[in-house]
């Protein structure tokens, strides 16, 4: 394991612990919040992209947010999450509440149009109340071939891909055999369900959320089509058995 990735606020920068405690829905704090636009649809980076350069700290014991935006304003607060609405996020319902402070009013004007942040009851990770997908993988070998591919001079960035866990010691797309077994990751286990379709979101640079990667067409011109999604890279995954996971663990496949 050589790099851990969560996004308190679904569509922001991504933070790196050393380590997590993996439940059977995931990381607890992962993906705690997400965003509303006008229409009640899901603002994210594909339509936000400026929206990945604000960067949070959350902790969940505190319920203390904070966002550093790129102006160098930072706003804190303690979260005290309101009125439940209703919510569909990629068209299952979400229980989400509404969350007021100093947050919503920041975002929306960095967004250029009124956004709306809700606190999440169970994590608004992609692919995770739809299909159980609460964690993600993707290896340094695929990132590596990914390049190549492109005839880069070096590999993406793996924050650009957003997945939970980065690891190392495997072959290019190994991951992508482990689609229906069992992998020991630290003291957890994990069961891939499916390989990651991937989207816009992936060309642009985690830090200034410009262009940095034509990720879409060298994907097209070598791995087109996927065991769930087109365009795949990377393995979203269901926890078979909880448990801790540290930077520097092990990762076993069955």
């Amino acid at each position: 394991m050589v790099r851990i990735s969560i996004a308190p606020v679904k569509a922001l920068h991504v933070v790196h612990p050393e380590e997590v405690e993996l439940t059977r829905a995931g990381v607890v704090g992962d993906r705690r919040f997400w965003l509303l636009d006008a229409d009640a649809r899901l603002a994210n980076g594909k339509r936000f992209p400026q929206l990945m350069q604000v960067r949070p700290e959350w902790d969940e014991s505190t319920r203390k947010l904070a966002l550093a935006f790129p102006g160098g304003e930072r706003l804190e607060g303690v979260v005290e999450p309101g009125e439940p609405v209703e919510a569909t996020l990629y068209g299952v319902d979400h229980p989400s509440r509404v969350v007021s402070g100093p947050w919503q009013e920041a975002l929306t004007e960095l967004a250029g149009e009124p956004l709306t942040l809700l606190w999440s009851e169970h994590g608004a990770v992609d692919r995770g109340a739809d299909r159980g997908g609460w964690a993600s993988i993707v290896s340094r070998a695929s990132l590596e071939r990914l390049g190549a591919e492109a005839g880069a001079a070096s590999p993406p960035d793996g924050r650009q891909f957003r997945m939970l866990f980065e690891i190392d010691g495997v072959a290019a797309h190994e991951e992508d055999e482990w689609i229906g077994r069992h992998v020991r990751v630290g003291d957890a286990v994990l069961m891939p369900l499916g390989d990651v379709g991937r989207c816009v979101v992936t060309t642009r640079d985690p830090d200034t959320s410009e262009f940095a990667f034509d990720t879409l067409n060298v994907l097209a011109a070598y791995r087109r089509e996927g065991v769930a999604e087109p365009l795949p890279f990377g393995v979203y995954c269901g926890v078979a058995v909880p448990g801790r996971v540290r930077v520097g663990d092990s990762v076993v496949p069955a």
